[in-house]
């Protein structure tokens, strides 16, 4: 069964839901817990355009993280990164990914988004992904497709509140732990 949104290019580890690998799409993290998702695209988008930190991973390299605009679009979680960078390189090597939203002092809820990165290769769906992007994207920068794994998200009802209250799912399993 082929994906309807995203083909992807060849990776070490399995890249797509149909595949058994437990990778969904946002919209499966919305249907498997919908308030999470709700809460999770709000930290996401919080100051009108959707933002985060990704840390990647290569090889034996120590992880790194990076500032990324994400976006969610046709049920998918997107990000733009550009060729040549070290995100990048990551990314197209290796695929593993976490992205945090930033934290709002005065509500500093936590989320975090644990995957593989798909990279979109049809250029119709690639035009479609970052239609309306925050900035204009290069003809030769990646669109990615962040897939979840893991969702966890720790919520503190005011700033002194210790320790937060952790809810995590995994959408592609069968139930949400």
């Amino acid at each position: 069964m082929t994906d309807p949104i995203t083909t992807t290019t060849p990776m070490p580890m399995p890249t797509s839901t149909t595949d058994g690998a437990g990778l969904a799409t946002w919209d499966d993290l919305a249907a498997a817990d919908p308030a999470l998702a709700a809460t999770a695209r709000a930290l996401l988008e919080r100051t009108g355009t959707g933002e985060g930190l990704l840390a990647t991973v290569r090889g034996d390299a120590p992880p790194r993280i990076h500032p990324v605009n994400v976006s969610i679009v046709d049920g998918r979680l997107v990000t733009v990164v550009l060729a040549g960078s070290a995100k990048a390189a990551d990314l197209l090597a290796d695929g593993r990914y976490a992205l945090h939203a930033h934290q709002d002092p005065a509500v500093p809820h936590e989320l975090l988004l644990r995957g593989r990165a798909v990279r979109v290769t049809d250029p119709a769906r690639r035009a479609r992904l970052v239609e309306g992007w925050a900035f204009t994207v290069p003809a030769d920068a990646h669109v990615l497709d962040l897939r979840i794994e893991h969702a966890l998200l720790g919520e503190r009802a005011d700033p002194e509140a210790w320790p937060p209250v952790y809810h995590s799912v995994r959408p592609g399993a069968a139930a949400p732990r």
